[in-house]
């Protein structure tokens, strides 16, 4: 795939975990459209191949709840790209729908290993190369579900709200090294989105039909954009922030009482 944006991100070097398809495949196209060269993080190898070499990325199998292999992705990175530059901490997979008292303690525990550890191991070794460099970018993707509680989500809720919790005091604390953390809080059709709706139909339905807007993103074009600004030089004077993108779902929170088991 040859670049064919603006070239934003030109010559920078970026790591997208849970890349090989929803929201990270489409921040992953973006980002090398605009000229980055693009780390494919996933579990999935058949469809991370087939992206990396989609976009000419380099695609890496990564569990993300696993710290060694965490680490190596980011060491990847600079080995094999020549930097890390850009961080998308995207990659979810755990979780299932039920009530609070149904959930276990291993439901807990896996939901932050991927959501909230998965993300700070790959920010406590990428910091250091950002550092040296004097620029660096982190985007965080969170969530609604957080923010709103919605029901049904306790494990993927409170790691995604950790994690914005962690993406603030990274940003305050790393402001004046010229690495910037933000967040994203996508109203979209991600991979994880998909999984629920073919598990729950009537629920993903209620969620398309809340929407202010009528429907949930597109990865590539309603929330990649998002991500390449703050992946940009554009965002430099930008920490620490939460941008919604969600069609408005954020304005007045949206009614959500599915008919949980």
């Amino acid at each position: 795939m040859k670049p064919t944006g603006n070239g934003r991100l030109d010559g920078r070097v970026a790591v997208v975990t849970g890349a090989a398809d929803g929201i990270g495949a489409g921040i992953a196209r973006a980002y090398a459209a605009e000229g980055a060269r693009v780390l494919v993080a996933d579990v999935s190898e058949d469809q991370g191949c087939a992206l990396a070499g989609e976009i000419n990325g380099l695609f890496l199998r990564v569990d993300v709840t696993d710290r060694v292999q965490v680490e190596a992705m980011i060491a990847t990175a600079v080995d094999e790209l020549g930097s890390v530059d850009v961080l998308v901490n995207n990659a979810w997979g755990a979780g299932d729908v039920g009530r609070v008292e149904n959930k276990t303690d291993t439901m807990l525990e896996r939901g932050f290993a991927m959501g909230y550890y998965g993300p700070f191991w790959a920010m406590r070794a990428a910091f250091p190369h950002m550092k040296a460099a004097g620029w660096g970018r982190i985007i965080n993707m969170c969530s609604l579900n957080g923010v709103n509680a919605h029901m049904g989500t306790l494990e993927y809720n409170s790691a995604k709200e950790a994690l914005r919790t962690l993406t603030r005091t990274a940003a305050r604390e790393w402001a004046p090294t010229g690495v910037v953390v933000n967040a994203i809080c996508p109203g979209a059709k991600s991979a994880a989105f998909h999984r629920m709706a073919a598990a729950h139909p009537e629920i993903a339905a209620t969620a398309e039909a809340a929407n202010p807007m009528g429907r949930l993103g597109d990865p590539l074009a309603d929330i990649a954009p998002i991500a390449v600004f703050l992946a940009s030089e554009d965002c430099r004077y930008l920490t620490g922030n939460t941008l919604y993108a969600d069609g408005g779902s954020h304005i007045n929170g949206v009614a959500w009482a599915p008919d949980l088991p």
